[in-house]
């Protein structure tokens, strides 16, 4: 069994490298464990010589079969080489694998005028999706005042189904997620401040940071990936399963009932879950400075008040409203967006989610330099 493995001899002759091969290359041979690195790293060690010029002898080869031939074919690039010394069945035999073999495409640089129509591309799938999604806005205004002019025939069933799932399953992990980081920020600080004995500042930076701008962000970013991407799925697989189609045959419109419950839901829980993340952040920091620093929670009560004025608390509600929006409009679009695939759903998904949070974090800047310029 040991002469008929697969093996490669490499010999110098006058005329240049000549590679005897022996043995049989079939798949049962090939395959096994024994056999195979070595095979691999020999070929390997050929391809890093000119592969092609080398001369090749496959008459001693006991048996070769298509695995065989297509593993020598690979080895040679899917070229001939110049000196390839074989028999007539062996001949046929690679000929058929070089025929039904494709050749992996050669990378091809782009030029600057392929460069510049795939920005152009992009450019109008970008105002394609702003013209749909303040058409989007548009058409919730519109619901709006519909349903301010008829509130009891509004989708309030709706609203709270979703008031349900966005914002009352959310709180464990908004705690959960609140306080822990209001432990790592507390350590983290307390390195610092230990340093030149400020330990009572700690309640300024905690309730600056999490009251101002943590608090809503990580509330924000939580609710974007949790509730957001389940929007668009939803909505997503009310398109593949031919559910929005249906309504419009029914004549049942997808903004008044689709998206106006989720927008209401969303601005109504998001500052509630603010709120409350943020107070088990400060929780979590407070323990961890008691620990840690010794500031004992009645100072850190006592302190806290006088540390953050109320208008960033009020600011901090104000965001988190337009977070909450901007999170169902976004899920709604991408949602409303999707093809009748799963593959498309995908898709979708991952561009709301993505597309949530970095809108999250650009609002947020956009509003501390505006909030700084009027000195709030």
């Amino acid at each position: 069994m040991a002469d008929n493995r697969p093996s490669i001899e490499r010999q110098s002759t006058p005329e240049g490298i000549s590679v005897l091969l022996t043995g049989n290359w079939t798949a049962a041979c090939l395959a096994e464990p024994a056999t195979w690195p070595q095979i691999e790293s020999e070929l390997a060690a050929c391809a890093t010589a000119d592969t092609l010029r080398m001369s090749w002898d496959l008459r001693k080869l006991q048996r070769l079969d298509h695995t065989g031939a297509q593993v020598l074919w690979n080895a040679w690039a899917h070229r001939w080489p110049a000196s390839l010394l074989l028999q007539e069945a062996q001949r046929a035999m690679l000929t058929t694998v070089a025929r039904y073999t494709t050749a992996p495409p050669r990378p091809t640089r782009k030029s600057l005028w392929q460069l510049f129509l795939l920005l152009g591309d992009k450019l109008f799938m970008l105002s394609e999706h702003i013209t749909y999604f303040i058409r989007l806005n548009g058409q919730l205004l519109l619901d709006s005042l519909k349903m301010a002019s008829k509130p009891r025939r509004g989708p309030w069933r709706d609203v709270s189904g979703h008031l349900y799932s966005i914002g009352a399953t959310a709180l464990p992990i908004t705690a959960l997620v609140g306080f822990l980081i209001g432990v790592v920020l507390a350590y983290l600080m307390s390195l610092q401040l230990r340093q030149f004995g400020a330990n009572a500042f700690i309640v300024d930076i905690l309730g600056i940071s999490l009251i101002r701008e943590l608090g809503p962000v990580l509330a924000a970013i939580l609710i974007a990936g949790r509730s957001g991407s389940a929007i668009t799925a939803q909505i997503g697989v009310m398109r593949v399963t031919e559910e929005l189609d249906a309504m419009r045959v029914m004549g049942i419109a997808k903004g008044y009932r689709l998206v106006l419950p989720r927008a209401i839901a969303l601005a109504i829980a998001m500052p509630l879950l603010t709120v409350w993340t943020t107070l088990s952040a400060l929780l979590g920091g407070m323990l961890a400075s008691d620990l840690v620093m010794d500031v004992t929670p009645a100072y850190f009560f006592e302190a806290l008040p006088r540390a953050v004025q109320v208008s960033n608390l009020a600011l901090a509600v104000g965001k988190s409203v337009v977070f909450g929006l901007l999170i169902a409009l976004i899920g709604c679009h991408y949602g409303l967006r999707v093809k009748p695939n799963t593959e498309s759903l995908g898709q979708g998904t991952t561009s709301s989610v993505v597309t949530s949070i970095t809108m999250v974090i650009l609002v947020d800047a956009l509003f501390a330099v505006i909030f700084k310029d009027i000195g709030i």
